[in-house]
């Protein structure tokens, strides 16, 4: 294991930018993006395969990623029911509930930093051992849960952005036409 300072703070600043940029799409209004959210839920999906594929092993680490997951759709459809959408001349928007997001990603987070400072020094003896210093990391169902409910609220979330925009666009439609038969001729 290279243990070079300045891999560690090139490592240590990608992981800040990525938290930044996480945290800031929890806040504020943005565009919605049909194709970006079709991608996020592959990308979200194929890390859960990935992840349950992981698990299967057992039945406690199936039971914790299948209970993640139903707990994240749930926590998704709540996140929607407090998401605000702005249809505008200039495209549909939406605000998501900072607080969901705030609280699955702390969460996540923190449920890594506890598990990296516990287990560092086991992953240093594995690594040393049999050269997979992530091994004893894979082995809590309190974290797979934890990683279920973020994967199983951002595919829910994002479908339902889908669904919910599909609505908000045939509303659109329904009152431009109005809008157009109810407006006085222009002209002379």
């Amino acid at each position: 294991m290279n243990h070079d300072p300045y891999v560690f703070a090139a490592i240590a600043a990608l992981v800040v930018f990525a938290l930044y940029r996480r945290f800031r799409r929890l806040f504020g209004r943005q565009p919605l993006q049909p194709t970006r959210l079709k991608v996020r839920i592959a990308v979200f999906t194929l890390i859960g395969l990935m992840i349950l594929v992981r698990g299967l092993h057992s039945m406690d680490f199936a039971a914790a990623g299948l209970a993640g997951v139903a707990a994240g759709v749930a926590l998704a459809y709540l996140g929607l029911r407090l998401t605000r959408f702005d249809v505008t001349p200039g495209g549909i928007f939406y605000t998501p509930n900072g607080y969901i997001g705030v609280a699955i990603s702390a969460l996540l987070l923190g449920r890594l930093a506890y598990r990296f400072q516990v287990l560092y020094p086991a992953m240093q003896a594995a690594q040393a051992d049999n050269g997979d210093p992530f091994a004893q990391f894979q082995r809590s169902p309190l974290t797979l849960a934890l990683f279920g409910i973020v994967i199983g609220y951002y595919i829910a979330y994002y479908a339902g952005l889908l669904l919910r925009r599909s609505a908000l666009r045939a509303e659109r439609a329904i009152v431009d036409q109005r809008g157009d038969a109810a407006s006085p001729p222009s002209g002379p």
